[in-house]
């Protein structure tokens, strides 16, 4: 006796016939229901030939529906092949011959207009892209907001068309270097002897250049102002003795007038040397300073707000940022500490006078190197104030690294990938401290810190004098260099910065505290954040 199937397999199972036997009678036996335990015959059930039958049938109709719902295309002979193309190329040329009758009875009608208005007006309104569109009506702000945000295209020296353009509008006219750097020809390489004399020559007949941003683009030149922080405050202190002195002609506007003398000022600056990037955070500022201001100030209003937020720029993002840089940093300053410092940093400079004025006890390492030797001024200060220091040169920083405890180093800037831009041999002396397991703290202000990713220190630097490498400070007798020009195959390099990977840097040292290399892009956000609500 076969148990009935269960109710949710026999209403969703096909039933087949099975035949009659004696002992069975009519019966229906589900299809998948083999589950059922204690019956041989439905494991193996007998193989019926009418119902082999309909299955075959059921598929040869299923593959008849299927080749009658798609079409097969008729195929052709080569000759109605050729007759088609025939066809396509006369009605090709019978459109073109329609679309120079157009033209031709459009120029006889309005020989002034546009021929695009006039078969617009006799053929409908033509189908324009979306992005034609979009320059008609200029429903675009976004990308009209990233152009702006865009930083420009640094100029490049080994383009011929574009440095001959900016010598026509130059003022200082230096003398290109004739044994140029190959490796180095997008930068400029000029003979550093030859601008200063012929700028002075110029000062009585330069207009477009006030008298305050002369004196400090010739301080630049002759090296008096050195240091980020000095150079852009001195370039903030010309912008203010110009804004004071400016008046507004009559057929101008004082915002577009102003930023445009603004940008004069800021091309003589650089002929006079490049700008680092903070000064172009510094100029940023000002110009959006300038554009930002209410139309319904007077000349004389307007000029006292710009000067008065070029003093609040000063004080907030230089003067009191170093002052909270050195309360920070002094916090890492422990009794019985070398710390070791590279070159001449005012920030650095003012940690560690700090620490020694609120009695902590420790040695300082003053590493320098030529040509420059700018850790000697930093030696005589330190030392004049009572501080136990140690000077050495970079060549050795090895050999002495093993009894520091921290590194305390300056920066001219410090890019969004973590990468610190600062004088040469910086990375250096930033790599010695990494193998020797000695933490390294970047002091830096915010202002300082710059969108740009840079990943070596070829695409984008500076170049001193040749002649600082030739010369030996204090050993007149060491003159084989002194007529290096005159040899072919021979070239001087004289890199200003470098580029100190983020791997090398513990901490970096800032106004916002001590942060991680890796959270330099949210300074960078906040910072232009904060320049939008002052």
């Amino acid at each position: 006796m076969i148990p009935p199937p269960p109710r949710h397999l026999s209403e969703k199972t096909a039933t087949i016939p099975v035949p009659e036997s004696p002992s069975s009678g009519d019966r229906h036996v589900a299809i998948g229901s083999s589950n059922f335990p204690g019956d041989s015959s439905l494991l193996n059930p007998p193989q019926n030939p009418s119902h082999a039958t309909r299955i075959e049938e059921k598929r040869e109709e299923k593959e008849v529906l299927q080749s009658s719902s798609k079409p097969l295309k008729a195929k052709t002979t080569k000759a109605e092949r050729r007759a088609l193309q025939e066809a396509q190329r006369a009605a090709k040329a019978a459109s073109k011959a329609e679309g120079s009758k157009a033209f031709a009875e459009s120029g006889r009608a309005a020989p002034g207009k546009n021929t695009k208005q006039t078969s617009q007006k006799k053929d409908g309104p033509p189908s324009t892209s979306p992005v034609a569109t979009d320059k008609k009506t200029g429903d675009h702000p976004l990308g009209k907001d990233r152009k702006k945000e865009a930083p420009p295209p640094r100029m490049q020296f080994d383009d011929k068309k574009r440095v001959e353009k900016a010598k026509r509008r130059s003022v200082v006219n230096p003398t290109e270097s004739r044994n140029r750097v190959e490796l180095f020809q997008h930068l400029p390489q000029y003979e550093h002897r030859t601008q200063l004399p012929n700028l002075e020559s110029k000062f009585f007949h330069i207009d477009s250049v006030h008298p305050a941003v002369f004196k400090v683009g010739l301080r630049y030149l002759t090296g008096d102002i050195a240091g980020g922080n000095a150079r852009c405050i001195a370039m903030l202190r010309a912008f203010q003795d110009a804004i004071r002195d400016y008046c507004t002609p009559d057929d101008k506007v004082l915002v577009r007038d102003l930023t445009s003398k603004i940008s004069s000022y800021v091309s003589f600056f650089s002929e006079c040397r490049p700008l680092s990037m903070s000064m172009g955070n510094a100029i940023r500022f000002v110009k959006s300073r300038i554009v930002n201001l209410p139309l319904s100030l007077s000349e004389s209003e307007a000029k006292a707000a710009l000067s008065s937020d070029i003093d609040r720029f000063i004080n907030e993002k230089i003067i009191l940022a170093d002052k909270v840089i050195v309360r920070h940093a002094f916090t890492k300053v422990k009794d019985g500490d070398v710390l070791l410092t590279y070159g001449l940093s005012c920030v650095v400079e003012m940690i560690l006078l700090y620490a020694h004025d609120l009695g902590k006890q420790f040695r300082v390492v003053v590493v320098d190197s030529r040509p420059k030797l700018e850790g000697q001024a930093l030696l005589r200060r330190l030392v004049a104030k009572g501080l136990n220091c140690t000077y050495t040169h970079i060549n050795a920083v090895s050999y002495i690294m093993h009894e520091v405890t921290r590194v305390f180093l300056g920066a001219s800037a410090v890019l969004s990938n973590g990468t610190v831009y600062s004088r040469v041999g910086t990375s250096c002396v930033a790599m010695v401290a990494h193998a020797f397991r000695v933490p390294v703290l970047i002091c830096c202000e915010a202002y300082k810190f710059h969108e740009r990713v840079q990943l070596d220190s070829l695409c984008s630097n500076e170049l001193g004098d040749p002649d600082a490498v030739a010369r030996v400070p204090g050993r007149m007798d060491v003159n084989y260099l002194d007529n290096w020009t005159s040899e072919d195959n021979l070239r001087l390099l004289n890199l200003m910065y470098d580029a100190t990977p983020s791997d090398y840097v513990s901490a970096i040292v800032t106004d916002y505290g001590m942060l991680p290399p890796t959270s330099v892009p949210v300074i960078v956000r906040e910072y232009r954040r904060e320049h939008l609500l002052m």
